[in-house]
């Protein structure tokens, strides 16, 4: 007799991406996966010092192939089944710390950005909250295959945003990002859980590792 088995929790990967251990995106990170977890994924919250590496450099990758940090934060990808990204902006744009730390992935064969979802918040001092530089790292995320959630969260006046309990000190902005976050997992579960469509993905320039176009889920 057939019996049901519960499928396994998501895997979710949430990077601050600060260098800076006190870093309001750190916070926001920790909250978002906190939130997360409540949805009963199974989380893994990391930081850039985790994934340290040098300034790309393509003599240096001929000669040495990809550095420790890059390779750990690959495996990290392969893990999930989707990523967040908590950024800071940085002049109006993506800290170098984590183009470089795409640069330096996205020349590991199996690329491992391509088929990922991904969700991109940021926290800033400003009153746009980061948005300009989560719209400079679509760029690079969907050129490479991510398909990034169309909303995106920025905190404005992020250094008196956060209450004691590491939560939003505003309830409406903490329901909207609760909000955000409960809507992201629901559209990896059915990507990933309930595949009802398929459309061609065009790869992006440079990608060897399969033929002209890959069957890409689309829910």
């Amino acid at each position: 007799m057939a019996t049901d088995t519960a499928p396994a929790p998501l895997r979710v990967l949430v990077l601050g991406g600060a260098m800076r251990a006190g870093s309001t995106n750190a916070r926001l990170a920790s909250l978002v996966a906190r939130l997360i977890a409540e949805t009963g994924a199974d989380v893994h919250l990391a930081r850039m010092r985790d994934f340290s590496m040098p300034l790309y450099d393509g003599d240096a990758e001929d000669a040495e192939g990809p550095p420790p940090g890059a390779l750990a934060l690959r495996d990290r990808l392969e893990w999930c089944d989707a990523f967040v990204i908590s950024s800071p902006e940085y002049n109006a744009s993506v800290p170098g710390v984590l183009k470089n730390a795409i640069d330096w992935v996205s020349r590991i064969r199996p690329q491992p950005f391509k088929t990922k979802n991904a969700l991109l918040v940021s926290a800033s001092p400003s009153l746009v909250g980061g948005n300009r530089g989560l719209w400079t790292l679509r760029v690079p995320l969907e050129h490479l295959g991510t398909r990034v959630y169309p909303d995106m969260f920025s905190l404005a006046r992020a250094y008196e945003a956060f209450a004691e309990d590491g939560r939003l000190a505003n309830p409406e902005t903490q329901q909207r990002l609760a909000d955000t976050v409960t809507a992201f997992v629901h559209f990896v579960e059915a990507d990933v859980r309930y595949v009802c469509l398929q459309r061609r993905w065009y790869e992006f320039l440079g990608d060897h590792t399969g033929a002209l176009v890959t069957q890409r889920a689309e829910s």
